[in-house]
């Protein structure tokens, strides 16, 4: 079980990690200890310092900076950590193999989570060559209050991080779309802009309770011949939405791709 915490950078994501983690006391203030270039704002309690304490090692040690500064960490901390049990990492395109490279760790724990886990509603994908039993058992535990935990095959690993790590920014590009649309055919904005949230996340609570697929759900809502069949004509044509999405979700794990290779 997973109880002491080091975090290497606290950034938004590791941030609203901590927060969660925190709310559902997984963990407490003083089991956590953050490590960062500079000052951030951080909960109650929470010991925020330059460099890794002495004494003994925790549980797992979390990455949670940008991937660009990889190597500086590395050069920073990997003496103090080698031999460490469990290292997670929340690095984009970062593979496994390559934090191997720097770090001397029992196993490496590759996640990917999205900013709605701070409200506990988020999706974290989970991927290690290294990990035993056990340890996998351990970091699903760590995970779960942050919601829906999935263990994905690593060759899929930079596709699950475009739908769902990027995903909530590409929703709530359409939902601004959707409001801006609104406003553009004769709506008040901010009125626009509340009835589009609201849309979605009703619309988005009926999903997720249903036993029908999304697909099945917009057919019962379009009657034939009505507003809204004609409306989603225009999505359908083409499969334009599902070509665009496609699109989106190709260039973000392109990018993916690319942060690989630099990490290699």
């Amino acid at each position: 079980m997973i109880r002491r915490l080091w975090l290497i950078g606290c950034g938004n994501m590791a941030g609203a990690m901590l927060d969660r983690w925190l709310a559902s006391a997984v963990l407490t203030p003083a089991d956590v200890v953050v490590v960062n270039r500079r000052d951030r704002a951080l909960p109650p309690g929470v010991a925020q310092v330059r460099a890794l304490p002495p004494g003994p090692m925790p549980d797992a040690v979390m990455l949670g900076m940008k991937p660009q500064q990889l190597d500086d960490v590395t050069a920073a901390h990997a003496a103090r950590l080698a031999g460490l049990g469990c290292l997670i990492s929340i690095l984009a395109g970062v593979e496994e193999a390559a934090l191997a490279q720097r770090f001397a760790a029992g196993a490496i724990v590759r996640a990917m989570p999205n900013l709605p886990v701070a409200i506990g509603q988020g999706v974290v994908a989970l991927h290690s060559d290294s990990a035993t039993a056990p340890v996998r058992a351990d970091v699903a535990q760590l995970m779960a209050p942050l919601g829906l935990v999935e263990w994905v095959a690593p060759a899929q690993f930079d596709l699950v991080t475009a739908l769902a790590g990027s995903g909530p920014a590409f929703l709530y590009r359409y939902v601004d779309a959707m409001s801006r649309a609104g406003a553009a055919l004769g709506l008040p904005g901010d009125q626009a802009a509340r009835l589009a949230l609201a849309t979605v996340a009703g619309a988005v609570s009926l999903a997720t309770a249903a036993r029908e697929a999304p697909a099945a759900l917009a057919e019962r809502v379009a009657s034939p011949g009505g507003s809204t069949r004609k409306g989603l004509d225009v999505l359908d044509a083409d499969d334009a939405l599902a070509r665009l999405l496609t699109h989106t979700l190709a260039a973000a794990a392109a990018r993916n791709a690319e942060l690989a290779a630099a990490a290699r």
